[in-house]
Formats: structure tokens, C-alpha cells, sequence
């Protein structure tokens, strides 16, 4: 297969990295980034990645002049990967509106500057893949994930509006949804959570930090497995060889199992109510 450039987001550690190093053994050419110092993904370049200093919470301007100069010292990038993210916990009534907007400023918007970057790149050589790492949390809701989940519920209608305005110029998007990979996504460091005093949530917040600490380092996801299966599907090949590309595909055992009940639960809603729904129409 001819060989693809990718641009990965967010390698210092976790999905991130791990894309890059498979990536490198497919003979692929790989481009990490990451905020900060490009001192941060050095083992990157050590083994052959090229790396840059990509802030996507950046100003529009400042991701552009980034995108424009990797495009020119690279010679082009094929393979967009969304994966920069973190994850910031809090129930509804104590989250504050600031809270949220730096959630979605790098789960969505970051990825939206990103991809608005290389789309004039990928509609000037009429193809171009770009890949959205979500979430099975995408999916349905948790008590005290209000600005995680719903970056990633976000992250879905972005990702299908593109796919819809894009497909006729040769130009592809995939979102993964990902279950629960053993990852350091969920280490104390990496997460946030800002609790108030309402005393009402006091048996939930305990309950979302008995979670936070018995989930992380027992993941059921391999990461290693999870990241071969995505890059496979990107590229048609391995486990995808013969298949084409989905518009969205949950990633473990979990995730598939989510996904697949509030499918059906949504669909028994359908079919339960549906006389009421479509009594609504004019005669």
C-alpha cells in the first residue's frame, strides 16, 4: 500500500503516542504533536516521528501558521487524528459554564481548528482522511461527566456535518468510540474534577471518586489492540482488508455493548410511541 503522512494530536502519552509508534512500524511516515515544548514527545523523533509544538487551544491564526508549516516541511499529510483531550468530571448543577468551555476548548474546538486547517490542504489534492477520537461517553450520559460527555456527544454531530459537506471531494471522516483502554487518561493527574459544598451530591461525588480510582489501571481496553484495529480500519487493511470505512465504530467490548442498548432502547421508543410521534403531521 502506498505509504500515508499522519497527523496525530495530543502524543504526549496515552492513544497519542501509541498511534505514532504504530504508525512508524507500517513504514508509515508519522507527525507528532503536542502542546508545550516538542521537548515533551522527544522519544517521538528519537524513533522517527517528525514532532512539532501544536497547541490547539490556540488562537485560529496560530493552529493554522502551525498546519500551513507542517504541510510545507512534509510534503503533505494524508491522515488527520483528532486524539487530543483530557478528561474534566462535575454534576450538572455544580459545573460551572467556565468549566465546560475549557472542556470543549480542546475536546472540540481544538479539533475543529485542527481540521478546518488541512481541509483546504485535503480539498486542493481531492482526498484526505480525518479521524475523530470520541468516546463510548458520546453515547449516553453519567451523572458526573456533564463537560466530558458532552464534548463528546459534540464531537459526534461535528464529526457527521463533515462528513456530509466533504465526502464528494474525496474526503473522508471515521469517529472511533473508544470503551475504557488502560491508559493514564484517568490518572489523578489527567483528570479533573471541581466538587461544590451542595451537600444533596455528596453520595455521587463519592461514588464518581471510588470510580475514578478503582477503574484506573483495570481497564478492560488494550491499548496497543485498540490502536492497530483503528489504524487498520483507516488504512483497509489487516482486520479491515475488503471492508469500507464506517462513519463511526465503537472500539471494545464496553463501548460495543453501550452503544448497542441505547440503540435499542431508542428504538423501542420508536416503535412504543411512534403512533403519537407521527400524529403530529398536518392531514
Amino acid at each position: 500500500m502506498t505509504q500515508l503522512t499522519w497527523l496525530v494530536t495530543g502524543c504526549s502519552s496515552g492513544f497519542g503516542e501509541k498511534f505514532i509508534l504504530d504508525i512508524l512500524s507500517r513504514r508509515d511516515k508519522a507527525i507528532a504533536t503536542s502542546r508545550g515544548p516538542v521537548s515533551r514527545i522527544q522519544k517521538l523523533k528519537d524513533v522517527g516521528a517528525s514532532t512539532y509544538s501544536l497547541d490547539i487551544t490556540a488562537p485560529k491564526t496560530e493552529v493554522d501558521a502551525v498546519m500551513s508549516l507542517i504541510i510545507q516541511e512534509n510534503g503533505g499529510i494524508d491522515v488527520l487524528v483528532n486524539n487530543a483531550g483530557y478528561v474534566e468530571n462535575g454534576i450538572f448543577e455544580e459545573v460551572s459554564c467556565e468549566t465546560i468551555l475549557a472542556q470543549y476548548e480542546t475536546n472540540v474546538f481544538g479539533s475543529i481548528k485542527a481540521t478546518q486547517a488541512l481541509l483546504p490542504h485535503f480539498r486542493q489534492k481531492r482526498s484526505g482522511t480525518v479521524v475523530f477520537i470520541g468516546s463510548m461517553g458520546g453515547w449516553y450520559g453519567v451523572p458526573s461527566g456533564v463537560p466530558y460527555v458532552s464534548s463528546k456527544f459534540a464531537l459526534e454531530g461535528f464529526h457527521e456535518c463533515l462528513s456530509a459537506s466533504v465526502a464528494h471531494l474525496g474526503i473522508k471522516s471515521i469517529i472511533f468510540e473508544p470503551g475504557f483502554f488502560r491508559t493514564q487518561v484517568f490518572h489523578p493527574d489527567n483528570t479533573k474534577y471541581q466538587p461544590s459544598d451542595i451537600g444533596d451530591y455528596d453520595a455521587l461525588r463519592a461514588e464518581t471518586t471510588q470510580f475514578l480510582q478503582g477503574i484506573q489501571g483495570s481497564q478492560t481496553g488494550d491499548p496497543k489492540k485498540g490502536i492497530k484495529v483503528m489504524i487498520d480500519v483507516v488504512k483497509g487493511e489487516g482486520v479491515a482488508a475488503g471492508k469500507a470505512m464506517p462513519e463511526r465504530m465503537p472500539v471494545g467490548a464496553d463501548a460495543l455493548g453501550a452503544i448497542r442498548k441505547k440503540c435499542e432502547d431508542t428504538l423501542a421508543i420508536c416503535k412504543e410511541w411512534e403512533e403519537v410521534i407521527t400524529s403530529t403531521d398536518f392531514e
